[in-house]
């Protein structure tokens, strides 16, 4: 099953229904490290997102920069932000295209990441999404087969939480409570994790 603009609006409909359901836990999570606004960020970005998922066009390429426009205009956070960033790199190499292989699902979170890397001026290791986004392009390369890629993906970003949770957050506002961040989640990796069981179309 290839990836195309249908593909891509069922996934918003269920990424805005998984935020809307997620409002409170996220800013609960994000209160203890952060401003405690992950919820409201998520939530009115993937609302605004799904306001014009109707009017997607067929282009790939756009219908990302339009995803990535609306999650702008909804919100000046610093995650908000950086999941723009990470959309338009995607769209900027889906220009043209009207479907995409499962197989370059790798290779497009990889894009994602190192934009994302870029525009927050940060490093693998660091306790941050980038770590989440890493672990998912680990885990799906050479994959093909959509449940597979799915399973590998949701599986990869809840490891990698595991992994990071015992470290003491290193970038970004949580790198203030220092030590304190150690045995906690990190709020961006929490959003991802629900993110990529949405988009996966998997039970969070």
């Amino acid at each position: 099953m290839t990836i195309t603009s249908a593909t891509m609006r069922a996934g918003i409909i269920r990424l805005a229904a998984a935020m809307e359901r997620d409002f409170d836990m996220l800013n609960s999570v994000d209160g203890a490290l952060g401003d405690g606004d992950l919820g409201v960020t998520m939530k009115r970005g993937s609302a605004t997102v799904l306001q014009g998922a109707d009017d997607l066009p067929e282009d790939l390429g756009m219908a990302l920069l339009a995803c990535a426009q609306a999650f702008t205009k909804s919100s000046g956070s610093s995650y908000g932000t950086l999941m723009a960033t990470g959309l338009m790199a995607m769209a900027k190499t889906l220009r043209g295209e009207t479907s995409v292989e499962p197989s370059q699902v790798s290779s497009l979170v990889a894009l994602a990441r190192d934009a994302m890397m870029a525009r927050g001026k940060a490093e693998l290791g660091g306790k941050t999404v980038l770590d989440s986004l890493d672990a998912v392009v680990q885990a799906t390369k050479g994959l093909n087969a959509p449940d597979e890629i799915a399973d590998a993906a949701a599986t990869s970003v809840q490891t990698a939480m595991d992994v990071m949770r015992d470290k003491p957050a290193t970038i970004g506002r949580a790198r203030i409570f220092a030590e304190k961040s150690i045995g906690m989640d990190d709020p961006g990796m929490v959003a991802m994790k629900q993110i990529i069981i949405a988009l996966a179309d998997l039970e969070a």
